[in-house]
């Protein structure tokens, strides 16, 4: 399959082959544990066969991807799509050091011209919230799929039922200038929070038999046998590196810097258990049939 990125999502492609891809490749390891639980859901879902075809929108560094093709095997196709270089070349590595079938392909899915007979499945483990025209980019999408082909994905709820988000803002907010906050329904992490939206982007693009329901996980943010030695520390370095946050910190002077840490700091800890840093993350989780 060719190679082809679009200029519709030209603001996300250069977002994620930048700084923040790099970051989510050196912390792939972290954050796939971190996001076992949704990847999972996703899964279990979609359940799917070996000889199927699938599709993972938004694969980032493939796990949900190879997750797929270990069922699906050499017989179907698992196929991880992502605007991110360095996340597909990462993804490219590890499934062939495992000797997994998963095929990733550098390309924008909303306006890819795909090759085959069509999907069975399509997957997307928080892909499909950085569209920047999500209802052109679903039509696209179901007109890649088989009859009968099926969708599951997980997006965020809204922002005030994630602690995993909200704690380690809203404690660096004391030290920081709040950012500009997004127009509604603009490509982002929260982009697909009103479940209404969704249902109409997915009913208008030509998808039935909708369900969108409400999932909630524990999010290990921190362990203590984590490469810090500390748990406070490993979920602090995992909210000032990939949490979607982190770019507030890039400018701050030396002093404010560290009294925003310090302050997420503290608001970790009261979170840490025997378990680690223990915090929330509510999705929904949407499938529809084509």
């Amino acid at each position: 399959m060719s190679e082809q990125t679009s200029l519709s999502n030209d603001d996300q492609i250069k977002y994620w082959n930048g700084r923040s891809g790099e970051k989510w490749v050196a912390n792939q390891a972290r954050m796939d544990r971190v996001l076992a639980p949704y990847s999972q859901a996703v899964i279990e879902t979609l359940a799917p066969a070996k000889g199927e075809r699938a599709i993972d929108i938004g694969c980032g560094c493939g796990v949900t991807t190879r997750a797929i093709a270990k069922r699906t095997g050499k017989e179907g196709l698992a196929l991880g799509v992502d605007v991110s270089r360095p996340m597909i070349e990462h993804a490219r590595a590890l499934a062939a050091a495992e000797n997994n079938p998963a095929e990733f392909l550098l390309a924008d899915a909303s306006s890819h011209d795909f090759d085959g007979p069509g999907f069975d499945m399509l997957a997307s483990r928080f892909g499909v919230m950085f569209f920047a025209d999500p209802d052109g980019a679903f039509a696209h999408l179901h007109g890649t799929m088989k009859p009968g082909g099926r969708l599951a994905f997980v997006c965020w709820r809204p922002l005030t039922e994630n602690s995993w988000f909200h704690v380690p803002l809203f404690a660096a907010l004391e030290h920081v200038e709040a950012p500009e906050p997004p127009a509604p329904g603009a490509p982002g992490p929260f982009a697909f929070q009103d479940k209404d939206r969704v249902n109409a982007i997915l009913s208008g693009a030509g998808f039935g038999d909708i369900s969108i329901d409400q999932l909630d996980a524990e999010m290990t943010m921190g362990r203590t046998d984590s490469d810090a030695g500390d748990a406070v520390e490993d979920a602090l370095h995992q909210s000032l590196e990939v949490g979607p946050f982190s770019r507030l910190f890039v400018d701050l002077d030396d002093t404010a810097r560290e009294k925003a840490i310090g302050a997420v700091r503290k608001a970790l800890a009261a979170h840490n258990t025997d378990r680690g840093v223990v915090l929330n993350g509510s999705v929904w989780l949407v499938t529809a049939n084509v």
